[in-house]
């Protein structure tokens, strides 16, 4: 099945913004991101259809993941 994922900011670098990620059965945004090679503390605001949402929750064909990363600032 395939999941369309948004990147923003730094994890876009080399990946693209918006992608189709192949994933076999029971895919979850935390397979999502091994397969990205995105680094789990990179991970600072995960969305599935715009909504919070959590690395382990299994995800449907039409499902939205959003990944953004940490804000730095001063």
């Amino acid at each position: 099945m395939e999941i369309k994922v948004r990147l923003f900011a730094t994890l876009r670098e080399g990946r693209g913004k918006e992608l189709m990620v192949q994933m076999d059965e029971r895919p979850t945004p935390q397979k999502i991101i091994e397969t990205l090679d995105i680094k789990k503390e990179d991970v600072a605001i995960l969305l599935i259809n715009g909504r919070d949402g959590s690395l382990d929750k299994v995800l449907e064909a039409e499902d939205v993941v959003s990944i953004f990363p940490p804000v730095g600032g001063g």
